[in-house]
């Protein structure tokens, strides 16, 4: 079967592409843009990537088009789809149709933490010998591919609130049907779509209506807004989790200085070394070792899986370090990501941290985000140099005014990279965050860096 993706780049997306391609099938596709490291993901794949939405990449026809939320009426290419009559599917109804069917789902939803858990737990399982299949947005180091079939019958998928597609407006996870649910966290975002924290809420529970009776959710203890949820209606066992050790319904960490010490119902059950830095790490891992002991991993063996765990790609990633200074890329883009990365990489050394913030998402560019959340995320950066983006709906200068002297706002990309290299000093953790290229940033500094060497 030939499937032309459109919208391939994304890291949804090319997760189903990598799972179509390894099922066999004929895998095309096209975008506006793509970036690493799902287009070096696709290259690798030898999967063809067309540039833009032309007619013309549907010739000759594919026999179905999936089709990514990043596609609108008004596409040329979905518009020729409608027009000819092509058959057409959401990527999240292919993956439940055509993957997902017959097999025990874990899903990981949340909005933060939701690529490091899914990753997490799709290690816990493959190292327990389980061969699970996943598909993850983004690349966990240990697999190098966001997404593979597995031979077992556990399926491990990032669960993303975010819509379907134009003509299918239900959050994805909602297709996912999953036995195993990690609720990790729920704060308000993604405000292009949803006008306020209880549409979130009311999604979060279509997903916990579709968890079996026989099934289990497990849910951060320390999170304010999930019990609004489970008042809705819960049908399913409840296994709690926290990173702070102090909830002793379920499982809990506590941090310790080689990772942290798991305990279960308050009491210790075994120690980890993990390299993964921050508390909202540690609620990571123990989500991910709850999840698995719901398809019968033994936490011992989950702890000792969690000290080979590598990272992912775009997670707190070390991209180089020159002349003594760190150059780090994170996808981190709503406030409390912000922070709580900052913060684990404050956790792993003493030395400065100039955190290099892009406002890119939807949500961010229309000032969702743009109150006192936004330059409180900011406060433990040494200095914050921020790219005031052309198309912000919001004063930056107004709104980022609270961080101070530290506040370094530039309108353009050339100037930023000169500011951050002329800030930098050997010990400096240079930590660039945006859920984009960021314009290529990261080599412009590196490179800059490298010369002044």
């Amino acid at each position: 079967m030939h499937l032309h993706i459109l919208g391939i780049c994304g890291t949804f997306m090319a997760g189903i592409a990598a799972l179509a391609r390894e099922a066999g099938h004929k895998v095309t596709g096209s975008d506006a843009n793509g970036w690493p490291p799902m287009s070096t993901q696709l290259e690798a794949l030898g999967i063809a990537v067309m540039p833009g939405y032309h007619p013309e990449h549907l010739d000759p026809a594919p026999d179905v088009v999936v089709v990514g939320n990043v596609v609108s009426r008004g596409n040329p290419a979905m518009e020729y789809v409608l027009n000819v009559g092509l058959p057409y599917v959401s990527g999240p109804q292919w993956l439940a149709e055509n993957v997902l069917a017959g097999r025990h789902v874990l899903a990981v939803a949340g909005t933060h933490g939701k690529t490091t858990t899914t990753s997490l737990l799709a290690w816990l399982l493959d190292q327990a010998g389980l061969e699970p299949g996943f598909l993850v947005g983004g690349v966990p180091v240990n697999f190098g591919v966001s997404a593979r079939l597995g031979k077992g019958k556990c399926f491990v998928i990032e669960a993303d609130e975010y819509d379907t597609a134009f003509f299918d407006k239900r959050s994805k996870f909602v297709h996912y049907r999953p036995r195993t649910a990690i609720l990790n966290n729920l704060e308000y975002d993604h405000a292009d779509i949803f006008p306020d924290l209880g549409a979130i809420e009311r999604q979060f529970h279509h997903l916990i209506r579709t968890v079996p009776g026989s099934g289990r959710l497990i849910v951060n203890a320390q999170d304010v807004n999930l019990p609004r949820v489970l008042d809705m209606g819960a049908w399913s066992e409840i296994d709690w989790f926290d990173g702070s050790g102090h909830d002793a319904r379920g499982w809990s960490a506590q941090r310790s200085d080689t990772g942290f010490t798991l305990l279960q119902h308050g009491l210790p059950i075994g120690d980890a070394a993990t390299p993964l830095a921050g508390p909202h790490n540690r609620a990571n891992a123990v989500a991910a070792i709850a999840a698995a002991n719901h398809v019968g991993v033994a936490p011992d063996a989950a702890l000792r899986a969690l000290e080979s765990f590598r990272g992912i790609k775009r997670r707190l990633e070390l991209l180089d370090t020159v002349a003594g200074i760190e150059v780090y890329d994170d996808f981190a883009h709503h406030p409390t990501a912000i922070e709580v990365t900052i913060a684990g990489l404050r956790e792993r050394g003493a030395g400065r941290i100039l955190a290099v913030l892009e406002p890119r998402s939807n949500t961010m560019r229309l000032g969702g985000h743009a109150g006192g959340d936004l330059a409180t995320s900011l406060r433990d950066a040494d200095l914050a140099f921020v790219l005031a983006r052309a198309d912000l709906k919001w004063d930056a200068a107004a709104a980022l005014a609270p961080v101070g002297a530290r506040l370094r706002l530039h309108q353009d990309l050339d100037a930023l990279a000169t500011a951050i290299v002329a800030e930098a000093r050997a010990g400096d953790r240079v930590l660039m965050m945006s859920n984009g290229d960021f314009g290529g940033l990261h080599g412009r500094v590196l490179e800059q860096l490298r010369r002044k060497a």
